[in-house]
């Protein structure tokens, strides 16, 4: 009930004038398409590619652009998520010099990258630390630690790309954790050459395959 209201009294913002017409201000909604539109281009994302990251249609996001539609409130909060503003930035005028000195939306890009790469980089040094435990302290080899990282460092990634990435990465990276996970587990069992466990993976895929193909209207 609570979602129902916010989504009705924001789409009735939104088609409300905000700014007096008097001194020429934009609508809410023509302003929210417009930023929309910028903020997308300044991000080098396609209509395409949001629509897929959303789970949407590219028809969708080509309403929501022209004016045409308004996004839902959860989308709209995924929106200023992936662009890093706020909401009433969507809903507000701004000048260009204003949009590019407060939301380079392209700086934020390095930034995330490094970010996600130090999670990783978190995974290899705690597998590393625990490898050498074992050499010194536990007088074991502790090398499989180094294999399951590849799948622990695969979940990392597609926790960070959910935040901020793209949808159709996230569909590569989870066939990547199926089989590597498969492949470490062969590799544990070698001595018993587990083959047949590939073949878990097979249906798995095709499951994987379908679901991203599955969109919102």
């Amino acid at each position: 009930m609570c979602r129902i209201f916010l989504e009705k009294l924001l789409k009735n913002l939104l088609f409300s004038v905000r700014f007096d017409k008097i001194t020429g201000m934009k609508e809410v909604k023509d302003c929210l398409a417009e930023n929309l539109t910028r903020l997308r281009q300044a991000s080098g994302i396609t209509q395409s590619e949001l629509a897929k990251t959303l789970n949407y249609t590219d028809k969708s996001v080509s309403k929501w652009e022209h004016g045409d539609a308004v996004p839902p409130i959860d989308v709209l909060k995924k929106l200023a998520d992936i662009y890093g503003v706020t909401l009433d930035f969507l809903t507000e005028e701004h000048l260009d010099g204003e949009y590019d000195r407060k939301y380079n939306v392209k700086g934020n890009r390095p930034n995330k990258i490094i970010i996600t790469l130090l999670a990783v980089s978190l995974v290899w040094i705690i597998a590393t630390l625990l490898f050498i435990y074992g050499l010194t302290l536990a007088q074991g080899n502790y090398w499989q630690v180094f294999v399951f990282s590849v799948p622990v460092s695969i979940i990392v990634l597609i926790v960070f790309n959910g935040i901020w990435g793209r949808r159709r990465y996230t569909f590569a990276l989870i066939s990547l954790l199926v089989w590597s996970g498969l492949a470490s587990i062969y590799i544990l069992f070698l001595e018993n050459n587990p083959w047949a466990i590939f073949i878990i993976g097979l249906p798995v895929q095709v499951a994987i395959i379908l679901w991203s193909q599955l969109k919102r209207s």
